[in-house]
């Protein structure tokens, strides 16, 4: 009987090719590295935020192939050769349609979730231009915001609705 010498916690690196923000680059992680932190720790793009690590609170959502999703619980394995864009991926100038809209709206308060809220807006818009407020409530539910913003939230997207 033939034996493996694995160790129990053993990391195995590979070489992944990721397109972030529409530049293609290969990163040596573990398959299985949640991109949160491929894409915190890896390649310094820290406006995806961690927020529970188990994809509940929104505060981790990227686009990947223009669908929002949670970051903390996304394999970079399962990212490779696909569309993947951060928020500083979203425009160069903060003049995104939706960016314009938060800031016409004052959704910020503190801030973090922001840029989750935004990725799960700019989804939203990508495939709906021009949601119901049940339909904007459905795609948004699951992003939280401890700051209370949703009536601030669901006007910016209205807002940027009416501009995309």
């Amino acid at each position: 009987m033939k034996r493996l010498n694995w160790k129990k916690n053993q990391n195995i690196m590979a070489s992944i090719n990721l397109n972030v923000n529409g530049k293609t680059q290969a990163v040596d992680v573990d398959p299985k590295t949640p991109m949160l932190w491929v894409l915190r720790d890896h390649m310094n793009l820290v406006g995806t935020k961690f927020g529970c690590g188990v994809a509940a609170c929104g505060a981790c959502t990227i686009l990947l192939d223009g669908n929002a999703v949670r970051s903390c619980q996304l394999p970079a394995s399962a990212a490779e050769n696909k569309e993947i864009t951060t928020i500083e991926g979203l425009s160069e100038n903060g003049d995104h349609p939706v960016q314009k809209a938060w800031l016409e709206n004052d959704v910020p308060q503190c801030g973090y979730c922001q840029s989750g809220q935004i990725m799960s807006a700019v989804s939203l818009l990508n495939s709906n231009p021009h949601p119901t407020d049940e339909e904007i409530e459905a795609a948004m539910n699951g992003n939280i915001c401890r700051c209370g913003t949703y009536v601030r939230i669901k006007a910016a997207i209205k807002t940027a609705a009416n501009t995309i």
